[in-house]
């Protein structure tokens, strides 16, 4: 997290410098950051930043194409109420992430998601129960399978099953 903000850092310094804070000034000051600190890695970098950037962007492209994706679905149902392929249902995902930070973010995520709603937690952790718009009796695992594969996995991938990026170790 520190990488993080040196790099805003020298965001700023960048914009300072030039004389000018605009967006443009500002993301190429960050572009810039961001070469230093890759070339200064194996000093100052323990925590591999450029992996977990990459991460985290490849992190918000998903989440735009599932919210793209299920935001058309939900639509098409609305502008056709005729032809209703929702069967809604409540189900259980078994949590692979432990943080607080990494279970309320992929909670999020799934609420976020036109179609789906997280409802709960439960008291181990071990579950995140939610509301799905569209899912059959058979189609329960791959709801679950969807998921899992998908939207958890990604959140594993960037933050770690039980890391919060927040706080300091």
């Amino acid at each position: 997290m520190t990488i993080l903000l040196l790099n805003i850092l020298l965001a700023f310094i960048w914009a300072a410098i030039t004389g000018t804070f605009s967006i443009t000034s500002v993301s190429i000051g960050f572009l810039l950051g961001y070469i230093v600190i890759w070339i200064a890695s194996p000093v100052i970098d323990p925590d591999d930043y450029h992996k977990k950037l990459w991460l985290t962007i490849a992190l918000v492209f998903f989440f735009l194409k599932e919210l793209f994706v299920s935001s058309l679905r939900v639509a098409k149902d609305v502008l056709t109420p005729g032809e209703f392929k929702m069967k809604s249902g409540v189900i259980g995902i078994p949590l692979e992430v432990k943080s607080d930070f990494s279970i309320t973010f992929l909670a999020n995520m799934i609420s976020l998601t036109p179609g789906t709603l997280s409802l709960d937690v439960s008291e181990d952790r071990t579950k995140l129960y939610i509301h799905a718009m569209y899912i059959d009796n058979d189609d329960i695992e791959a709801v679950r399978k969807e998921i899992k594969d998908g939207m958890e996995q990604k959140v594993i991938s960037t933050f770690g099953p039980g890391d919060s990026p927040l706080l300091e170790k």
